[in-house]
């Protein structure tokens, strides 16, 4: 029910980009639209449900948060090393560990739940 239209939209975009006119703007805009309602689902469900490893979900829906800060707000490298874009690349580091950690603690998670069921 969500999957298909959005398929379409990003679908739609990326075509509009490719073969119309390639517009830098719109495209982060429409990133940055994407990433925040992605972080807000997550967050909305971290915090309604009582999953065991919620605070690793809470850990990438912050850092997530803040590491989109470093897209939006570039700065020029700091004394000719480390500039915005290379901190965000770096932020996905742990952010990648902690999110796969939190996919293999809801799939144990989740698979004791259906053989309790079973028993």
């Amino acid at each position: 029910m969500v999957a298909a239209p959005l398929i379409a939209f990003v679908t739609t975009h990326i075509l509009y980009l490719n073969f119309y006119k390639l517009d830098y703007g719109l495209n982060m805009k429409v990133c940055v639209a994407m990433g925040v309602v992605q972080l807000l689902v997550w967050a909305i469900w971290a915090g309604i449900t009582r999953h065991p490893s919620r605070w690793k979900l809470w850990f990438v829906v912050v850092g997530g948060g803040l590491a989109m800060l470093l897209e939006i707000y570039d700065f020029p490298p700091y004394q000719g090393f480390v500039d915005a874009h290379a901190l965000w690349h770096a932020t996905t580091i742990p952010l990648s560990y902690f999110w796969w950690s939190f996919i293999r603690d809801d799939a144990e998670f989740r698979t004791s739940i259906l053989l309790k069921k079973i028993k």
